[in-house]
């Protein structure tokens, strides 16, 4: 009887501990995409517009959330590699990304912000004002293809973080940078990088909305993404975190 019962304590301690893993969604997130990802250094943790959202999806639909750092450029291939089960990033909904991963509802629509030197005065209002100089972008982004196809540029360097791409812009030693817009605009506004400044008359060449991405045809996880969000955005939820990162 005694052997009966702690088998049984067992088996029911096993089932505890299956039900933990299987509720456990494993999330791909960058150290470097201030609002909407980023190292907080004050709890060495990964925080942020998308990770804050995630973690209210998470609440929302009884699953809890385990943030991995990784770079931008490896999150599609971690997930498609089954070490993550989604990615909370700034990474926009695009067609090719569409035919390998799936992605939710679009949560927030942006463009492409343009930066130089603060020291460079000349005013900046697409690729034309920049023929045959040497321009940055991060390593991933939708940004690159176009700039590289608009044969415009001298050269398209790729950097791996956007903070890599303005200290090459302070130093002189590419022309100008071309990263998410509300990323640039935050480390600008928080103090980082004073000798870079935005194109204020700058016209995006690409606009995108960022989502969300699982596994393709991972089709119950998209299913409760998308339930959140949609509840999110009846009830503020969405509101209250974008503003909370100075978006809205």
């Amino acid at each position: 009887m005694f052997r009966l019962s702690r088998l049984l304590a067992l088996s029911l301690a096993f089932v505890g501990l299956m039900a933990t893993a299987q509720t456990t969604l494993r999330v791909g997130s960058t150290p470097t995409g201030i609002p909407f990802t980023f190292l907080d250094t004050k709890t060495n943790q990964i925080s942020g517009v998308m990770v804050d959202l995630i973690k209210e999806i998470g609440k929302d639909q009884g699953f809890a959330v385990e943030i991995t750092p990784m770079s931008f450029s490896t999150l599609i291939a971690a997930l498609q590699a089954n070490k993550i089960d989604a990615i909370a990033a700034a990474m926009y909904i695009t067609p090719p990304r569409l035919e390998v991963v799936d992605f939710s509802d679009p949560i927030y629509t942006y463009g492409d912000g343009l930066f130089v030197a603060a020291k460079d005065t000349k005013d900046y209002k697409g690729y034309e004002d920049l023929k045959g100089e040497v321009v940055g972008a991060q390593i991933g982004t939708a940004y690159v293809k176009p700039m590289q196809d608009s044969g415009m540029f001298k050269e398209v360097k790729v950097y791996d973080s956007i903070p890599d791409i303005m200290r090459d812009v302070n130093l002189g030693r590419i022309k100008a940078g071309f990263a998410d817009y509300p990323i640039v605009a935050y480390n600008l506004s928080q103090g980082g990088f004073p000798d870079s400044r935005l194109a204020k008359n700058y016209k995006p060449a690409v606009v995108g909305s960022v989502g969300i991405a699982v596994r393709k045809g991972d089709k119950a996880t998209l299913d409760k993404v998308n339930a959140s969000l949609r509840k999110f955005k009846t009830d503020g939820t969405i509101d209250r975190i974008l503003a909370r990162w100075n978006l809205k």
